[in-house]
């Protein structure tokens, strides 16, 4: 098989996977060389279970990767890179979460998190360039600690204004910044 020269758009959901007119899965849809790891039929919590299904979801890739990551997508792809090297093209990290903090009513508590795997939270250089995409109002995670991982990581840290967790629930849905943060990673 001949690797396809554009890179494959891999996105990495968080906790609540695919998620109706969310800007991953918008962006998954419009683009043709888009696809998403496969939601988890158990284990949904269990981090490492995670991380083997974007592992898996890799496998199946032939060529170039961007890897587009949201919330816990983030963490999930910040521990695959801790354990595996792949030629990974580039990720944008979007409103990554404070997993340390606590967290909004109908979020995992930090003691639930720790017991699924989630911590300590990854805080090693990534091997490949990423942008990390921060909001100022983010419930999950306050912009400092945001741009302290970004920098942990060596990520380009961008704040992309008051655009809360930068999903559906905070009146998100179509993110056109996406494609222009994709662009630049290709």
């Amino acid at each position: 098989m001949t690797p396809n020269p554009t890179p494959t758009v891999l996105i990495v959901p968080g906790l609540r996977d695919h998620v109706e007119n969310h800007w991953q899965t918008l962006l998954e849809r419009k683009l043709p060389n888009a696809r998403s790891v496969p939601p988890l039929e158990h284990d949904k919590l269990n981090r490492a279970a995670r991380v083997a299904a974007l592992d898996a979801a890799l496998a199946q890739i032939d060529g170039p990767v961007i890897l587009v990551a949201h919330s816990a997508g983030v963490m999930i792809t910040v521990h695959w890179a801790q354990l595996h090297r792949r030629n990974i093209k580039g990720a944008l990290l979007a409103t990554p979460p404070d997993f340390n903090a606590p967290m909004p009513e109908g979020y995992p508590a930090p003691a639930t998190l720790h017991e699924h795997g989630w911590m300590p939270t990854p805080r090693t250089r990534l091997p490949f360039p990423s942008i990390v995409a921060a909001s100022t109002n983010d419930p999950l995670a306050r912009i400092e600690r945001v741009e302290e991982l970004a920098q942990a990581w060596g990520s380009r840290f961008i704040e992309v204004g008051a655009v809360g967790h930068l999903n559906p629930a905070s009146g998100h849905g179509e993110w056109p910044r996406a494609e222009e943060f994709v662009a630049e990673l290709s």
